[in-house]
């Protein structure tokens, strides 16, 4: 029988400068799209739309000095429609040496049935960053978490450089195209480390709000035992949630938590997929 420790230990990354673990601090810049998307009648309920509108015009900004008092790069996924919407928010994030990576256009939910729909999200959104940015981006995440099985390859045909859009390990990994090619590179995250699962509130579908103390005690958990297996921690977030005045704290505490053990890794995920494939491939 194979020795569990053993396997394990086959499983750590190397890591720049000797760290431990890295951590990514990410946030998906949705604004109004997430409720555009799941249903166009919310742009006739400016009620429901301002619950996005919040995280571009606080929420970002909120974030973005947080992250500058720690010193700390993040990578905020962003959906074409945002980045045409708010191009002064994306400026600001990109000034303060934080990345734009892509988040679909509107944020659209994926079909597996409906692969050209996914296909023109993606360009869409390719469009905008040309448009608004100038340069395109190396990272993709999927809306909602959700893919197909051409995702991968089409990520490859437009020379992205990694995914976070699944959740099979806690450590990076490089996908196979079908001819057995290597593809992007995958950087895992998992529902448990989202803020939207224990934050996000609609009046159709009433849900608990949990504390910050108990979403805390989630993340930390979460993130010291990665520490200790030497993964990969990757934090979801959203401005329209974690940069409300009552989460703010929160996501202060958790920088802090990790800052406090020796050998943690900040990086970007263009630098932490780089990173990866140039030492552990």
């Amino acid at each position: 029988m194979s020795d569990p420790a053993k396997l394990l230990d086959e499983r750590m990354v190397s890591w720049p400068g000797g760290a431990r673990c890295a951590v990514m601090l990410t946030f998906d810049f949705d604004a109004e799209t997430l409720w555009l998307a799941r249903d166009p009648e919310n742009a006739r309920r400016p009620g429901v739309l301002s619950l996005g509108t919040y995280g571009a015009l606080r929420g970002v900004p909120a974030i973005l000095r947080l992250l500058a008092e720690y010193g700390v790069p993040a990578t905020f996924f962003t959906p074409g429609w945002t980045i045409e919407k708010y191009p002064d928010r994306i400026h600001a994030i990109l000034e303060g040496g934080h990345e734009i990576a892509h988040h679909g256009y509107l944020h659209e939910r994926v079909d597996p049935d409906k692969p050209d729909a996914e296909r023109e999200s993606i360009l869409r959104g390719l469009e905008s960053f040309d448009k608004v940015i100038g340069q395109r981006p190396v990272g993709y995440r999927s809306p909602a978490g959700e893919t197909t099985p051409t995702l991968i390859g089409l990520l490859h045909e437009q020379g992205i450089l990694y995914d976070s859009s699944l959740m099979a390990d806690v450590v990076p990994y490089r996908h196979r195209l079908d001819d057995g090619t290597p593809g992007p590179v995958e950087l895992p995250w998992h529902w448990g480390c989202d803020d939207a699962p224990y934050m996000m509130f609609a009046l159709q579908a009433w849900r608990p709000q949990f504390t910050n103390q108990q979403v805390f005690e989630n993340w930390r958990d979460e993130f010291d035992t990665i520490y200790e297996w030497g993964g990969l921690f990757n934090l979801v977030m959203h401005p329209q949630f974690i940069g409300r005045p009552m989460r703010l704290p929160l996501l202060r505490r958790i920088i802090e938590h990790i800052r406090s053990k020796p050998g943690v890794w900040f990086a970007t995920g263009r630098t932490v997929a780089a990173e990866w494939a140039a030492r552990n491939e």
